[in-house]
């Protein structure tokens, strides 16, 4: 089934920051090649801007704006803005219309950087990109703002609710793909407490109810996301679905669909696999999802378990719908 497509996460700017010779035209080079994604029917696509936990995270970061910047001006027919008008006038163009996100807060703040610095970064990072789509705290680490995935006992840091403090307001979402469970429970509380206007997603999460993973969602925080109104993006990596058995990434899907259909969507996660230290994760992903060209092939397996109206909802209007109340 072909229905256009929205998707929440991939890397694409991260590979084209640190590979050397990266094409993000060259489909044997990355899977959400540009080619890749245009096979797949995507017509929009978030593009994470990503650091790890190093002094230099905030330096890359600001590379990797730049290299979003580049995109646009050096690409106009294949790639423009995603914003408001975009959504609505999708039939009109066959661009792909691409947004940043921040996958990691430690490209927004070092652990040395003063809070002038940080602020002075946010501020040149958002005017550089134009908007976010999201902001991660964490990855799978701890950082000066909270824990991340794979960290124990660590939530929610007192820079942490200075960082929550400053977003408040700016249509920026926060994102738990990332968080320890403690974080995650950490900035909920912290954004009722304050009242702050911060609305929340998951950008590349799955469920452990059905996978018992660190990285997916308890019923619990996918509650509170939909709760809130959030929505939630399907990841592809088999680490997160399962290890052995493909199908369980239409398992995922069909319970978020169950959970609520207005909220589950796609965050395929696509990013740079070849330099992968783990040679235990290799393949990173199954073959019916193994590139950006796969989602109608998902999408037409899912036909036998969901309407076409869900299938919509699923493939980019959940998203859109978001986007567009973030935006309004």
């Amino acid at each position: 089934m072909h229905f256009p497509v929205a998707d929440l996460h991939c890397d694409l700017l991260s590979f084209m920051a640190k590979v050397p010779k990266a094409d993000p035209f060259d489909p044997n080079q990355i899977a959400c090649a540009f080619p890749w994604l245009k096979a797949g029917g995507v017509r929009a696509q978030v593009l994470a801007i990503y650091t790890d936990v190093h002094p230099e995270s905030m330096e890359l970061a600001s590379q990797q704006a730049n290299l979003f910047v580049k995109l646009l001006e050096d690409y106009p027919k294949t790639v423009c803005r995603w914003d408001a008008a975009f959504q609505q006038q999708l039939e009109a163009t066959d661009q792909l219309g691409i947004i940043a996100s921040v996958e990691n807060a430690a490209g927004i703040g070092t652990l040395t950087a003063t809070w002038k610095e940080i602020y002075a970064q946010f501020d040149a990072l958002l005017e550089k990109v134009g908007s976010l789509a999201y902001i991660s705290l964490t990855h799978h680490t701890e950082n000066r703002f909270g824990g991340g995935n794979y960290t124990e006992g660590i939530g929610l840091k007192e820079d942490g609710k200075r960082l929550l403090d400053y977003l408040a307001g700016k249509q920026i979402p926060v994102d738990l793909s990332h968080t320890s469970d403690l974080l995650a429970e950490g900035i909920l509380n912290y954004i009722d407490r304050h009242h702050l206007p911060i609305p929340i997603l998951a950008s590349h999460s799955n469920f452990r109810r059905i996978w018992d993973h660190k990285r997916n969602l308890t019923d619990e925080f996918a509650q509170e996301i939909i709760h809130r109104n959030g929505i939630i993006g399907v990841n592809f990596l088999r680490a997160f679905l399962d290890n052995e058995q493909p199908e369980r990434l239409f398992e995922h899907l069909i319970y978020g669909s169950k959970l609520d259909e207005q909220a589950i969507a796609f965050g395929a996660d696509f990013f740079y696999t070849k330099d992968f230290p783990d040679r235990s994760r290799h393949p990173f992903y199954f073959p019916l999802a193994e590139n950006a060209s796969k989602y109608p092939n998902i999408l037409s397996h899912l036909s036998q378990k969901l309407t076409e109206g869900q299938l919509r909802k699923l493939a980019h209007e959940n998203v859109f719908r978001f986007y567009q109340n973030l935006w309004s």
